[in-house]
């Protein structure tokens, strides 16, 4: 199992007129790499993946992986609402070169814990690469207890890992507890990082790595180090602008926010829609910070 830990950056997916901006998205990668992040994951809710199609996500997983060489972990994100396509995706993250994928059920109708458990076994069955099992019911509709994951990562084998992103914290403690603290957690709710690696996070999911990376690194640093005065410091610096691109739409936000910093990556894909200008104003305020 590669070693997943620290700021795993998540970046936007440029569009082009005829699908992906393969160039902007490798610039992106490159810059997230170079910074200093510990892993990247395409194809979350930042990278759109609800709206693309299957050849773009063949594009998106291959650009990525292709840029990123080896030097950090590719965590994938393979969800859909069908258990075939998230098999799809994953095998082809697998043969692509991906070290992980992340998978979200996405439900229509509302699973039952049966019904998830099947859905993750049979994409664990299909691969030989670790799963994430991501927990965000804000998204899915569909939300999984901790009694539920550890159940999963003790039965389905490659099921190895969870990103809980509901913002509670009782949830990663209790993820713990039940586990032994043998299975790793990760934070996926922005505005809950610092409590989340006190709590013992194993790392922190984030997009804000495409704005401000040093100080999400340096947050991360600081709570491995026990330096927490210095770590609350980092926090109260990033706090504003983590409720900001929470509250409007993390695509949304941080393609705005790319291109105020003259990094543009063009307008997320409707029906999403550009951030409007008041939201600009108070964005270009919250990074010149």
């Amino acid at each position: 199992m590669p070693d997943v830990h620290g700021i795993i950056a998540y970046p936007v997916t440029p569009f082009a007129h005829d699908g992906i901006n393969t160039e902007r998205l490798a610039a992106l990668v490159g810059r997230l790499v170079s910074s200093g992040v510990h892993a990247i994951a395409p194809l979350g809710s930042t990278g759109e993946l609800a709206y693309l199609d299957e050849p773009e996500f063949d594009t998106v997983v291959d650009t990525t992986i292709a840029t990123v060489a080896g030097r950090v972990p590719v965590i994938v994100g393979v969800s859909d609402v069908t258990t075939a396509k998230t098999v799809r995706r994953a095998q082809y993250a697998q043969r692509a070169g991906a070290h992980a994928v992340m998978i979200l059920p996405v439900s229509y109708w509302k699973l039952s814990e049966r019904e998830i458990v099947a859905h993750y076994r049979s994409v664990s069955d299909a691969i030989s690469i670790p799963i994430m099992a991501y927990n965000n019911p804000a998204t899915s509709g569909v939300d999984m207890p901790p009694e539920l994951l550890v159940r999963m990562f003790d039965t389905i084998e490659n099921v190895t890992m969870v990103k809980e992103s509901t913002g509670d914290l009782t949830r990663m403690r209790r993820i713990s507890e039940l586990s032994g603290g043998r299975l790793p957690f990760y934070n996926g709710s922005n505005p809950l990082v610092l409590d989340a690696l006190k709590a013992g996070a194993s790392g922190w999911c984030t997009a804000a790595p495409c704005l401000r990376p040093q100080p999400c690194i340096d947050l991360y640093d600081a709570v491995r180090a026990d330096d927490l005065d210095q770590a609350q410091a980092r926090y109260d610096d990033l706090k504003p602008l983590l409720q900001f691109i929470v509250a409007g739409g993390l695509a949304t936000t941080v393609k705005a926010g790319l291109e105020l910093l003259g990094f543009p990556v063009g307008d997320p894909r409707p029906p999403l829609l550009p951030l409007d200008e008041d939201g600009r104003a108070l964005l270009k305020q919250l990074l010149a910070r």
